[in-house]
């Protein structure tokens, strides 16, 4: 596929994924990269609304006047306005995977149920020290509890991927920390930036030395980035709130 797209093709597969959402009448389901519709069918049949992100112009012109209440955006789902959505369920395309999740993140939802290369599923749920944690599972960590529903044959899709995948459930943490998530986001990518620092110099590459240190937790900058929580990388984000201009993401 030219743009690297894998679609899912085996029925129960789709059925299940839907099935997680709960989906309701009364929801609003965003669905990024749908290619020829066959989980779009199965959203469109089970919620009030769908929104189906397709960048690809002959896809996105097939779903068109498919379902009655389905409205296909053509364009690139990292760049496009999104639209008001409560949930998101997708089987999304794996060369945008960190991406598109880093802005789905940002933006407020009920529940995601998304589709993940196995690898990727797994480094979104690593834990804090071992070899896979990085700056996604601190993201993820922050903003969401995440479990691994079901791991996915290759052979669920066609053209055939060189890898399984799995379904991710996103659910919004309801004790997060109280850090802008915008400056956390920035935070994270900064130490990771960095990880082979001490937390300490991530900060003052990241321009929060010094003074910007001196009410955090001495015991956490003699870190390694590798080595914090979300919640603890959190209480270091007023260090950098007023460093910098802010990103969207």
């Amino acid at each position: 596929m030219k743009l690297g797209q894998h679609f899912l093709i085996d029925q129960g597969t789709i059925e299940r994924i839907a099935s997680y959402a709960d989906l309701q009448p009364e929801d609003r389901v965003l669905e990024i990269g749908p290619g020829p519709g066959n989980l779009t069918k199965e959203l469109a049949s089970r919620a009030g609304r769908v929104y189906a992100v397709e960048i690809d112009y002959d896809l996105a012109g097939q779903l068109y006047d498919r379902f009655s209440n389905v409205q296909v955006i053509n364009g690139d789902a990292l760049k496009v306005e999104l639209p008001n959505y409560n949930k998101i369920v997708s089987n999304l395309p794996y060369q945008i995977s960190s991406g598109i999740t880093y802005r789905l993140l940002s933006r407020p939802f009920d529940k995601a149920i998304l589709m993940y290369q196995w690898e990727f599923a797994r480094r979104m749920k690593a834990s804090v020290g071992s070899k896979e944690y990085g700056r996604l599972a601190m993201v993820v960590g922050f903003f969401c509890e995440i479990e691994i529903l079901e791991k996915v044959s290759k052979m669920a899709f066609r053209p055939v991927p060189q890898v399984d995948s799995a379904i991710v459930r996103l659910q919004p943490r309801l004790d997060r920390p109280d850090a802008d998530p915008s400056d956390f986001m920035r935070l994270a990518e900064g130490l990771f930036n960095n990880r082979r620092k001490k937390v300490k110099n991530c900060l003052a590459s990241m321009g929060a030395g010094g003074e910007a240190q001196s009410e955090l937790d001495a015991a956490l900058l003699e870190r390694r980035p590798e080595n914090l929580s979300s919640d603890e990388a959190a209480s270091l984000v007023k260090a950098i709130s007023r460093k910098s201009n802010r990103r969207s993401f």
